[in-house]
């Protein structure tokens, strides 16, 4: 089972969802995967949708297919509830300290490798995959 999970942060699952340059990457390395992630991710890119909607970035019929698609997507990840004894753990990258959803994120992903296995973290910020690196993970670029 260990070859075949993959977690997504929020920043990636965000570049398949806008179809950011690095978004072909992502697939390619999703393939064939078992795709694990917090629930917080759904929070997180709901946010986002909304916050571009309200910038006027996209078309009112964009943000329509993208909360159908957020709620579609929701089917195909392995998901693991931001729990009481996840934010108690207490370990910390030793050179960074993350943002509190980023550390959740990561956290999670700890979880996730301890409890089955996890090939990589998949990531488009470079301080998570920093920090990411700093925990253990394999992230894959």
């Amino acid at each position: 089972m260990m070859d075949s999970r993959i977690y997504l942060d929020t920043s990636a699952y965000l570049s398949l969802l806008f179809h950011e340059a690095s978004s072909t990457k992502i697939m390619n390395v999703l393939r064939s995967k078992v795709i694990c992630s917090s629930v917080l991710l759904f929070v997180e890119a709901e946010r986002n949708i909304i916050r571009v909607s309200r910038e006027k970035a996209i078309s009112e019929t964009a943000y329509e297919k993208l909360m159908v698609r957020l709620h579609e997507d929701a089917a195909y990840f392995l998901l693991k509830d931001v729990t009481l004894d996840l934010c108690l753990l207490g370990n910390y990258p030793p050179l960074r300290t993350p943002r509190s959803n980023d550390l959740i994120h990561l956290r999670t992903a700890l979880w996730f490798r301890t409890n089955g296995g996890l090939q990589s973290f998949v990531t488009c910020d470079a301080a998570q995959q920093r920090a990411a690196i700093d925990f253990g993970l394999s992230v894959p670029f």
